[in-house]
């Protein structure tokens, strides 16, 4: 059969088209055998096929010719079906389906599983042996179960544009919508509409709101069948838009928990947010960070695995209770002390959980590891779970995450570790306990999502940027990471001496040999769980945040990769490098009684040493943070009562340690430079004379801001096309910070929501107005790392004073509180904002109201990122369940996003 295709799309020179498929013909999806298109008229690309089967899909890419350079279009694949008996051949008009729209949104994961999942309604044309046969089709995925799309048009065949005699097209190939239409030769050309009709009503409730469309040909072939393919049905009612919540899972209160939030308490949230008109519920990352079992790990960003999920949101009810009654009694009553805490003892609850996990495991091993249920998820897990279950063995073994300190397998061996998942091995049991944990796991929160899903509500979960040293991941594929290196950010508003995490940083080039796999991995797994995803920290996909392992503080880093200064570029702007007085700490004596004063002659005495008169450089000892940093552990340790003055200490011999203008780009022997961050802080610029300065301001000025931007575009687009092609999850990018100018272009190309915090704008102004959102965004009044809306409102009264009259249009004083109106008007102003998604921290909404909200502003706060030791532990002071029966918040909060227009059927 032959098959002619027609698609218009704007080229540049070198550049061509071409159309990929299942059939022989179309390549089998291989690219380089795939129906280049030849240039036609105007914009118009054609090209045709001889193909064995009429049932097949394709997709179109594009090419650059002279670089090999493509990009496939948007969406999932095209589906052409003929009738074989009717047509010997098909004319198929298309138009290319670019990433950067709504409408590619609406076909991910969440809208396609959820919010417009369909049962199959389909019905198919039958035809006759002769007639002009059209089939008009277009991709329309904002169309819910109780709705269908439907045509109408100028002719009778169209239904005269007569109400009632509208065709309903077939879902068949959602969210593709088609008809198959036979027109007389008097009806062409014509033109038409599309428009959606309610079954429940049995009428047309919804035109598109745009001119007629229009449908040119006037000689059709008796023995072709001719597809017409539209694109993007044009809604009145505006972008769809929808509201969620944010809360950590740890941070669920409920009546059956174990002093934490449980994977089944979702199910409760997931009622709440269908009551309230909230289509998503965000939460933390939920792997598993069992390393030092103590507080420390209630982290959730540092996973010793990025696949195993974590023990302490495993439900105790849902697994069953225990044979032994004297121990479930115990347990129990331990259970309910633990859940009436205010916050979160996370080494309790993980004490209880881990008896009860031991206890259940041991009653029932012998009927779970002969289960079908287990042996399918072994079957579909066990690439990354005796890994996993292997490590935590270890770990618990010799009391350390650390696996260079084992004795045994202290280097990965794939084969001895797979003995341990041997029934026979003298091990078993305690590896297989981790099998068990995880099953239960696994089940909960696949129930869970499923349950949202089925209410039209999804889960979105959280990538970490990075790994834990100390974590399967680097214990398997060490090669995989920088671990010489530690990922931070930057000095910004959350810490003027930057972050440092601790993570490797990720050796790309060698995720890149195998086609990013360990992230694919990675991804697929989540999608079992989420529809929606945010990537903690996008920009580290541009480009990362490295410091070396010798240094401890952000200030210390450098951009990965980055483009260094040479030698040459130096003379080139005028600037006479002084090596060791731009690279070596600059420490003067009046420098040291500046950051010491009283003590200076004892870090005169201590950690220093003159090497010139009045010129000081550290010990030996002393002479890297990382140094400095295990000297003064050790000192606190032994000296806790002290330990206030002693970090005081630390903190300033950091400083003398960063006093730095430039630092030496890896592997460059010496040769080439990055310039330190904030190096306008430093002592050592501030004693420059006015022309150096003014010579490397300018400097300063391109490196950060204009050098890298096409370099870190390129890095960008090698990993995100193939990470975002590994599932059809709804990726969100947390863009906040030093943002390169790159950044939103390729996150608006690949069809990546950006973060809109209304106090972190990403320009010069203070504050967002949610009015000035981007559509491609989701916009929220805060996140985990900042203080609650309350507290905010507290900290910086002129501050306030500000956002309330040029934000909140008021002329009076603003009160000291956040009273429960200014609550409700700032969350307003977000619902009726244009970003496809308004997220809101679940206290930011209780504060709505003065009943419901907790007493304590200052209590509600999640996470405080200059503190690399904050205890994770807030909760809710109320239980989901009060939440879910307080008829009088729910409605006034639903009336609330139905007003936002986040509520739409369709």
């Amino acid at each position: 059969m032959k098959i002619t295709f027609e698609i218009g799309y704007r080229t540049h020179w070198g550049q061509a088209l071409y159309v990929c498929g299942s059939d022989r013909a179309l390549g089998g999806w291989d690219e380089n055998k795939a129906l280049k298109l030849r240039p036609g008229v105007g914009e118009l690309w054609t090209g045709f096929v001889n193909v064995k089967e009429a049932d097949f899909t394709y997709k179109y890419f594009l090419r650059d010719e002279n670089t090999g350079w493509m990009v496939w279009e948007e969406g999932v694949d095209r589906h052409l079906n003929i009738n074989k008996d009717s047509f010997t051949g098909c004319f198929v008009k298309d138009n290319w389906r670019p990433e950067n729209s709504v409408e590619s949104i609406l076909t991910t994961s969440p809208f396609m599983k959820a919010f417009f999942n369909r049962e199959e309604k389909a019905y198919k044309t039958k035809y006759t042996k002769t007639g002009n046969y059209v089939r008009f089709q277009i991709r329309a995925p904002r169309v819910s179960a109780d709705y269908s799309l439907g045509l109408i048009g100028s002719t009778k065949t169209l239904g005269a544009w007569d109400e009632s005699n509208v065709l309903l097209m077939s879902d068949e190939d959602f969210p593709v919508w088609k008809v198959d239409v036979k027109l007389t030769e008097k009806e062409l050309p014509l033109e038409y509409k599309y428009v959606i009709y309610s079954h429940q009503e049995q009428r047309i409730v919804t035109w598109e709101s745009r001119d007629n469309r229009y449908f040119p040909l006037k000689n059709l072939s008796n023995d072709e069948l001719t597809i017409w393919t539209d694109e993007s049905f044009e809604y009145p009612v505006g972008c769809w838009k929808a509201a969620g919540v944010a809360i950590p899972v740890f941070s669920l209160r409920s009546k059956n928990g174990t002093g934490v939030g449980e994977f089944t308490d979702i199910n409760i949230l997931t009622d709440w947010s269908v009551k309230t008109g909230m289509k998503l519920i965000q939460i933390l990352p939920v792997n598993d960070t069992t390393a030092s079992h103590t507080w420390v790990d209630s982290y959730p960003y540092a996973a010793i695995s990025v696949q195993a999920l974590h023990p302490i949101y495993a439900s105790l009810q849902a697994i069953g209770r225990l044979k032994d009654d004297k121990l479930e009694e115990e347990i129990e009553k331990r259970r309910a002390e633990l859940n009436e805490l205010e916050e979160l003892d996370y080494e309790a609850v993980m004490q209880i959980k881990s008896r009860f996990f031991k206890a259940s495991y041991e009653e029932n091993k012998k009927s779970f590891l002969a289960s079908s249920s287990y042996k399918s998820f072994f079957k579909d897990n066990q690439h990354w779970l005796i890994d996993y279950a292997v490590f935590s063995m270890m770990r618990d073994r010799y009391g350390t995450p650390d696996f260079t300190l084992w004795k045994e397998l202290s280097t990965y061996d794939e084969k001895k570790v797979v003995a341990f998942a041997d029934p026979k091995h003298k091990d078993f049991d305690n590896v297989a306990i981790h099998f068990y944990i995880q099953y239960h796991l696994d089940k909960q929160l696949i129930e869970a999502s499923q349950y949202a899903r089925n209410k039209g509500v999804v889960l979105k979960g959280d990538i970490p940027i990075g790994i834990y040293r100390n974590s399967v991941d680097a214990w398997t594929e060490p090669h995989l990471y920088n671990m010489d290196c530690q990922a931070g950010a930057p000095p910004d508003d959350f810490s003027i001496s930057g972050q440092n995490w601790g993570f490797p940083t990720y050796n790309w080039e060698e995720m890149a040999n195998d086609g990013f796999r360990w992230w694919k991995n990675r991804l697929i797994k989540m999608s079992e769980y989420f529809d929606v995803f945010r990537i903690d920290h996008i920009l580290g996909f541009f480009r990362i945040w490295e410091i070396p392992n010798e240094h401890v503080e952000g200030l210390l880093g450098r951009f990965n990769p980055a483009l260094p200064i040479g030698f040459e570029e130096f003379s080139t702007r005028g600037i006479y490098f002084d090596l060791d007085r731009f690279t070596k700490p600059y420490i003067r004596t009046h420098i040291v009684q500046n950051v010491f004063n009283n003590h200076a002659d004892r870090v005169f005495q201590n950690y220093l040493h003159e090497y010139a008169p009045g010129c000081w450089e550290f010990k030996p000892d002393y002479d890297t943070q990382r140094k400095v940093k295990e000297f003064f552990d050790r000192e606190i340790s032994g000296n806790p009562l002290n330990k206030d003055f002693l970090n005081w200490l630390r903190f300033g011999l950091y400083r003398l340690h960063a006093d730095v203008l430039f630092l030496e780009a890896p592997l460059s022997n010496g040769q080439a430079f990055n310039p330190r961050i904030a190096m306008h802080s430093t002592f050592s610029y501030q004693e420059l004379d006015d022309h150096t300065q003014q010579k490397l301001d300018d400097l300063y000025n391109h490196y950060f801001y204009h050098r890298h931007n096409d370099f870190w575009r390129e890095s960008a687009m090698r990993k995100l096309p193939s990470l975002k092609a590994a599932t059809n999850m709804l990726i969100c990018g947390e863009d906040l910070g030093m943002v390169p100018a790159c950044v939103p272009g390729v996150m608006d190309e690949l069809s990546i929501l950006s973060l809109a915090i209304q106090r972190m704008p990403n320009d010069d102004r203070e504050f967002w107005h949610p009015t000035d959102t981007l559509t491609m965004s989701v916009t929220s009044t805060g996140s985990h790392d900042m203080s609650t809306l309350r507290e905010w409102w507290q900290e910086d009264t002129e501050s306030t004073q500000r956002f309330y009259n040029s934000i909140m249009c008021q002329h009076d004083r603003a009160p000291y509180f956040c009273e429960p109106w200014v609550a409700k008007n700032i969350i307003s102003q977000h619902l009726h904002s244009p970003s496809i998604w308004a997220i809101f921290p679940i206290q930011d909404l209780l504060a709505m109201d003065g009943v419901l909200r907790r007493e304590k502003p200052e209590n509600e706060r999640i996470n405080v990122p200059a503190n690399p030791q904050h205890y994770w532990r807030y909760r809710l002071h109320i239980s989901i369940e009060e939440l879910l029966s307080n008829d009088l918040f729910n409605g006034i909060l639903r009336q609330m996003i139905d007003q936002g227009g986040r509520s739409s059927a369709y």
